[in-house]
Formats: structure tokens, C-alpha cells, sequence
């Protein structure tokens, strides 16, 4: 499950529809895993059909993680939280969810609800093969060698334990910094979530060159997960109760649109600035990126119009507005630039670069502040 604003990207996604009016996408890789999970079935057994049962099971497990997903996404719905979207990908689904709920008992049932659609849909394969009569008195030992309806039982019984895991980014992770925030601040419990999270991985790390390799690459899913949700956690305590007013630009060099590309040149090598405001009439009407720049002078040299190359898709925001709320603005759209407005009127602008760098100016001050002075 992924709650941060930043999920993959819908670039080589196919869009298969939707459920629950949540777009629902297909990564083209997840096309090369059922491409090689059919040669494998057809080098084992030369046989088409095996081929078809094969992908088949593929499929329908990965339906079941998109509803997985979805029950991730109807839950976060419930207490007013938007999933933009869900992605299948070959290590599983991802639910892009705006946020986590800020509440530790919501965010607990979030969590849960994944495992929970694995529980039912593995309940309900159960009741029908127990209805048909088509399990066999020592299933229990042999679970996996039946037919699809009981491979994919075990295999939903397998994603519910393994999402429980408390580790990052499984969702017992996520249940157990809920749980831990309950008795202490969310930083300080995503921090020892964390810290559990990685332990766990260490300890898979060594069972996988003992016993299992791939058990190896799970290892470092979750060391990599957990540094991900403790880093996110840093950024969020960080930008908290900043507002856009900390980080806006209020000098800045700008552009008309009758502008020759030649002065954007000029300002770029004079300055850092390599993103420009275009101007007119006292307002931002467009923005000059530099990877405009570079098009328009392989396009059409140093003499054609900043007009003719710049975005005019210039989103704005208010100067009192959530710093951490405008961060996710700006990493979600392609523009580089926010028009920062007090009253309406234009106070400024504001990009990724001067956030990240008052992220590291807060963090500074905050280490700083946990050193003791020093005793003369």
C-alpha cells in the first residue's frame, strides 16, 4: 500500500478502468511478468493448457490484490481521504491514497482493511470448495498442489500474513506505528517503527543466505521501505506548521513574452535562477523552464519568443497556505513553479529547490537546538 502523494508514475500505464470511481492502471511491465510466467509453464510442460492455467492464476491473484487495494482505498474514503489512483504492478498493487488518516485508530483500520479482503476472498474460496466438495480430507498439508481455486486460497491466506508483517511498507507496519503513536508523537513512533521494520529485514537478510535468496531481496524491500516511511515522517515534522510564507521567492529576475530566448541565456548565466517568471501586465502569465529554453534554441535559435516556448499552465497558491500541502502541489504537477498570491495579487514564487532548502535549514536548527551548550 502507498499513501504518499508521490506514487509511480502512470507513465507506461494502461488504464483497464475503474472501481469504486478509482482509476484502476496496468504498469506494461506486469505484461513481461505474464509473458515469462508462460514461457516457464510452457518450457515445463509444452502444453498450452498449462500455459492458460498458469497466466490464469497470475491474474487472478493479481485481481485480488487490486481488490486489496481497494479495500485500502474505501476505508481511507470513509474518513474523507482520496485515493487518486491504483497501479498493478509486478511486485503487487499500489494505492496512491492523498495521505495517511492523521488519527492512529483510523489509521489502523485503513491498514487493515487490505489483509482483511484477502481474509474474506480465501473464507469465500473455502465455502466453495467445501460446497462442491472439491477439497480434499489432507488439503491442509497440501494446499498448493490443488487446483486454482485452492492455489489461490492458499495463496490470499499467504498476501493477508504477509502484509501483517510489522514492518514497513507492509500494512502491520503501518499498524504498528498507529499503535505506538497512540502512547507517543507519530515522529518518535514512526522512527521505532522504523527501527523494528529494519531489524526485521536484517534478520530476513541472514535467513536468506542461510536458507533462501529470494528471502534476500524481500530483506532489502523492507530495509528500503522502512528508511522511505521514516524519511517522509522527517520531511512531514519538518514542514509542519510552516506556511508558504517561509519559502516563498520574492526576488526573482523575470520575462516578458516578446522576450528573446537570448535574454533567458543572459540570466541564466549571470544568476542561479534557471526557472523564469513571464510577466505581463504587472501578473505571471507563464513560466520559461530550462528545459524550454533548450528546446527553443535547438527549435529556433536564440531569437525566438519566450512566448512561443513558455508553460501558461502557471498554478497558484495563497501565502498563508500549508507549506507541506504546496510541496505535494508541486510534486504531483509537471510545472517547476508556483505563483505564490496574497489577496489575489502576486507576492512571489516558489519551487522544489527553495523548500528542500528550507527543509534543510529546519533541520539544521533542529539539531542544533538538540545539542546541550557548552559549559564555560
Amino acid at each position: 500500500m502507498k499513501n504518499q502523494a508521490s506514487g509511480p508514475s502512470l507513465k507506461w500505464s494502461l488504464r483497464m478502468g475503474s472501481l469504486g470511481g478509482i482509476p484502476v492502471y496496468i504498469h506494461a511491465t506486469f505484461l513481461i511478468l505474464l509473458l515469462w510466467i508462460g514461457l516457464i509453464h510452457w518450457r515445463s510442460e509444452q502444453n498450452l493448457a498449462a500455459v492458460v492455467q498458469g497466466v490464469g492464476l497470475i491474474v487472478a491473484l493479481f485481481s485480488c490484490v487490486v481488490l486489496h487495494e481497494l479495500g485500502h482505498a474505501l476505508t481511507a474514503r470513509h474518513f474523507g481521504i482520496k485515493t487518486r489512483d491504483i497501479i498493478l504492478l509486478p511486485i503487487g498493487g499500489v494505492a496512491s491514497m492523498e495521505k495517511m488518516p492523521d488519527n492512529p485508530r483510523q489509521e489502523i483500520l485503513v491498514a487493515l482493511a487490505g489483509p482483511a479482503v484477502n481474509l474474506v476472498i480465501a473464507a469465500l474460496l473455502l465455502f466453495w470448495l467445501q460446497l462442491d466438495r472439491s477439497l480434499p480430507p489432507d488439503s491442509l498439508s497440501k494446499m498448493f498442489e490443488g487446483g486454482m481455486r485452492q492455489q489461490l486460497l492458499t495463496l490470499n491466506l499467504f498476501l493477508a500474513l504477509f502484509n501483517l508483517l510489522p514492518a514497513f511498507p507492509m500494512d502491520g507496519g503501518r499498524v504498528l506505528r498507529a499503535v505506538l503513536a497512540l502512547r507517543m508523537d507519530h515522529l518518535k513512533a514512526t522512527r521505532t517503527a522504523a527501527a523494528i521494520g529494519q531489524a526485521f529485514a536484517l534478520w530476513l537478510g541472514l535467513a536468506g543466505l542461510l536458507y533462501n535468496p529470494f528471502l534476500l531481496f524481500i530483506a532489502l524491500f523492507v530495509w528500503i521501505g522502512a528508511m522511505a516511511e521514516a524519511g517522509s515522517e522527517e520531511v512531514k515534522s519538518l514542514l509542519h506548521g510552516n506556511t508558504l510564507a517561509h519559502a516563498v521567492i520574492t526576488h526573482f529576475e523575470s520575462l516578458a513574452p516578446d522576450d528573446a530566448l537570448s535574454k533567458a541565456i543572459q540570466l541564466t548565466l549571470e544568476g542561479v535562477q534557471k526557472d523564469f517568471p513571464v510577466m505581463a501586465n504587472g501578473d505571471i502569465v507563464g513560466v520559461l523552464t530550462q528545459d524550454d529554453l533548450l528546446r527553443g534554441l535547438q527549435e529556433q535559435g536564440a531569437l525566438a519568443t519566450t512566448g512561443d516556448y513558455m508553460h501558461t499552465e502557471v498554478p497558484r497558491a495563497e501565502v498563508d497556505e500549508p507549506l507541506e500541502k504546496v510541496m505535494k502541489e508541486l510534486q504531483d504537477c509537471p510545472c517547476h513553479v508556483l505563483a505564490v498570491t496574497r489577496n489575489g495579487q502576486l507576492a512571489g514564487i516558489v519551487n522544489m529547490e527553495n523548500i528542500l532548502e528550507l527543509l534543510r535549514i529546519e533541520a539544521a536548527l533542529r539539531q542544533g537546538s538538540a545539542i546541550p551548550p557548552a559549559r564555560g
